[in-house]
């Protein structure tokens, strides 16, 4: 009977010590392993919905020319914006030959020839871009960026003419075979026909001849907390230090990684500068593992855009932009400002792995928002106000955006005129 008793105790004891062992090996039961490798982070409290890569490619606007000079513009969340990209996301081009840019004449195309003109700003990835078009590149079209795709009849033609502007500026690629006749091109370009008209001006940018209608917001405003922050970007969170900075910042770490929080900006930055590297590193390879990162560590907070992948000595810059809007008045960029840091994540990869990951701490009710139209100067009035600034440097891009700005616990995005000049600057009319 005693040995039996032992027996039993000896028993409860080991399973005693299993459970203490799951205890202390998963932390919590039923729950995913802690158990992982220090460069790899637990997922917690996320900031927004995971997104697919595919969703965040997508032509910041579209150019309409119609003939006879006329040109009229569609923005994304706008009717016919969203018909024909669908349309011409469902059609095949092929045979890419490399031209010069010289060989066209495209101011004689723009005002001359019907046609769609597809910007994306600084550029995408033609292995990206396959991810959402159906192309089928050689191994020379493979390795470019693109950052417009022109697609126009010529008059007494039988065949419609597709060309893809590589980002280097002096090469287009032109397909020989593309999936759309004559008649689809003119079906698209007639959606235009009763809609603003919109001058050229320069080849550069586009100035309307009659107001642009937005919808001006203002909408609870939140934060997410550091805890928050810190549960999503390190391995263990109870391990980091607090470095209070002079210039009012705050700094965690837990002497690898460091989390920076700007607490009147209510921005964070986070740096691990001893990420290991994955190896390869392309813009497409690096854009897609940026994607993976936001999704890991925090989400999307809204609709964004992939807009640019830009290299520097060391690394690759990935950035994405907010865009705000809803049909019929369409979608537009917000503009990150010096005073209010918001509508944009960055992140820095090294070799392939990400080494920092910037982004705002806000967020908002969109349910809660309040509304109303407003319209932007147009006609003369916009030109001449193009023409002064145009005294310091070229202007090279118009296009509707919103400036955010914070009014106590709520955010109101304004409707204004994105100026981009020559230099690189952004300027805004309202």
């Amino acid at each position: 009977m005693k040995e039996k008793v032992k027996s039993w105790i000896l028993a409860l004891l080991v399973f005693g010590s299993l459970v203490e062992s799951y205890y202390l090996i998963y932390r919590l039961p039923g729950s995913d392993s802690a158990v992982m490798s220090e460069n790899l982070y637990v997922k917690t409290d996320n900031m927004g919905p995971e997104e697919k890569v595919e969703n965040l490619l997508y032509p910041d606007k579209m150019i309409i020319h119609m003939g006879q000079g006329k040109h009229t513009l569609f923005y994304p969340n706008t009717t016919f914006y969203n018909l024909i990209l669908n349309r011409l996301k469902g059609r095949g081009f092929e045979s890419f030959q490399r031209r010069s840019v010289q060989d066209f004449d495209w101011n004689k195309i723009r005002n001359e020839n019907p046609g769609i003109e597809l910007s994306f700003g600084a550029g995408i990835p033609v292995t990206l871009l396959q991810r959402v078009m159906q192309l089928s590149p050689d191994s020379l079209f493979e390795g470019e960026s693109i950052d417009r795709i022109w697609i126009y009849n010529i008059k007494n033609d039988s065949k419609a003419h597709a060309v893809f502007f590589s980002t280097r500026g002096d090469i287009v690629y032109e397909a020989a075979k593309a999936d759309l006749t004559v008649q689809d091109v003119q079906q698209h370009v007639d959606f235009g026909r009763d809609l603003t008209n919109y001058k050229a001006v320069n080849g550069d940018y586009y100035v309307p001849a009659a107001k642009v209608s937005m919808v001006e917001v203002e909408m609870p405003l939140g934060m997410y907390t550091i805890q928050q922050m810190q549960s999503n970007l390190f391995f263990d969170a109870g391990s980091t230090r607090y470095i209070p900075e002079k210039d009012g910042s705050e700094i965690y770490t837990d002497s690898k990684r460091s989390l920076q929080v700007d607490q009147e900006q209510n921005w964070m930055s986070y740096s691990d500068p001893a990420a290991l590297p994955a190896g390869e590193s392309t813009p497409a390879k690096d854009a897609l593992e940026a994607v993976d990162f936001v999704n890991e560590h925090g989400g999307w907070n809204g609709t964004y855009r992939l807009a640019a992948t830009e290299e520097g000595r060391q690394e690759r810059k990935v950035s994405f932009q907010q865009f705000y809007g809803s049909s019929p008045y369409g979608s537009y960029p917000i503009i990150s400002q010096p005073q209010l840091q918001y509508g944009v994540i960055n992140l820095e990869l090294q070799q392939g792995t990400v080494s920092s990951y910037e982004r705002s701490l806000m967020f908002v009710d969109e349910s809660k928002a309040v509304k109303r139209i407003v319209d932007l100067s147009f006609g003369e009035r916009l030109e001449n106000q193009l023409t002064q600034l145009s005294q310091a440097s070229v202007v090279k891009d118009l296009t509707p955006a919103y400036v955010p700005e914070e009014q106590g616990e709520k955010l109101r995005l304004i409707p204004v005129w994105r100026v981009t000049l020559k230099d690189g600057s952004v300027l805004t009319l309202n």
